[in-house]
């Protein structure tokens, strides 16, 4: 990206993304880079515009005039909650999403940022995922909703960028997780959701903890903060509308077991771990490959596991009243 002014937009920038991605721009302010010091960034969320609106995603649009736009505004949900709600999760997300780019178009935004998931891959296919792979079968059962609209956003930036030349890409990150997650049980994914509900058994004094399913599925994980540092290299440096996946490596691959055993410790908690065995798994692996982020940003460090880990675990245990639960 070049010197010259340029106004940011995130949206669902009240989020665990957003606000990560806020404490990095927040620091790179400080220390005075180069980069900071020709961006305007704008944090919006749901206060500022119902984007499932087309009127009101406009009027956003019109407000700010920005030059880039960060897209992560969407309806998620766990496991559990996506299983229940997959038609919602589809029409609103979809609403969502063809808001938002038909406004960055309308209004001659430069450049766009969504960010997918590793979910929207298919659920029979060979290990690890990458890239190419997307629109190669049907997405798992148990969020397909929300699966196959995460997908519509590679369609519509393909048909901008053969249309009208738009520069809209998108990156698919592994399972986030981190300070402002949303630690809310009936919505939370599995790390906050874990974090919270080991929280509640220390203050019950519970002397055994529940693990819903086997703890088998193996899962990769990227601290908020890492993914956040990597979102604006892409926004900067990434000029294809080729989706890029924004993962650990596939050795960090981890159980839910080994999951729960970090947030055990950070936790300080003394119970058992016990695990039901009666409820849902969901998709046992969805490994990723890192080797296209590798290959542009090879130097880049991500946080370990555990110390990621005992960071969100203090951060929640320090906001639990304004967290969002």
């Amino acid at each position: 990206m070049n010197n010259e002014r340029r106004v940011i937009l995130v949206t669902g920038g009240s989020g665990l993304v957003g606000q990560a991605i806020k404490t990095v721009v927040e620091k790179d302010r400080q220390n005075a880079s180069v980069d900071s010091e020709t961006e305007m960034w704008i944090f919006c969320g749901s206060k500022d515009a119902d984007l499932r609106d087309k009127a009101q995603t406009e009027a956003l649009f019109e407000k700010h005039k920005p030059t880039h736009v960060i897209h992560l505004a969407a309806m998620v949900g766990g496991l559990f909650h996506n299983m229940a709600h997959n038609l919602d999760f589809f029409r609103e997300n979809m609403a969502i999403n063809d808001n938002v780019l038909y406004a960055s178009y309308k209004y001659n935004v430069k450049k766009v940022v969504s960010c997918l998931s590793t979910c929207i891959f298919p659920d029979k296919t060979t290990y690890p995922i990458d890239e190419t792979m997307v629109h190669n079968g049907p997405p798992h059962s148990s969020n397909y909703g929300y699966s196959y609209a995460k997908r519509m956003i590679d369609v519509l930036n393909r048909g901008y960028h053969e249309q009208h030349g738009c520069m809209f890409t998108s990156v698919v990150p592994c399972n986030v997780f981190g300070p402002h997650d949303n630690f809310a049980l009936a919505a939370s994914h599995v790390i906050p959701a874990l974090i919270r509900r080991m929280d509640d058994s220390m203050r019950n004094g519970d002397p055994t903890f529940t693990v819903f399913g086997s703890g088998k599925p193996l899962r990769q994980f990227i601290y908020s903060l890492d993914l956040a540092r990597l979102f604006i290299w892409v926004l900067r440096n990434y000029t294809s509308v080729e989706p890029i996946i924004l993962s650990v490596d596939e050795e960090e691959e981890v159980t839910i077991s080994e999951v729960a055993e970090a947030i055990k410790k950070a936790h300080g908690y003394q119970g058992q771990i016990i695990y039901d065995t009666t409820k849902a798994d969901g998709q046992y692996k969805k490994t990723a490959s890192n080797k296209k982020l590798r290959s542009l940003y090879q130097d880049f460090k991500f946080t370990p596991f555990e110390k990621a880990i005992q960071d969100t675990v203090d951060w929640f245990k320090q906001n639990r009243e304004h967290a969002r639960t």
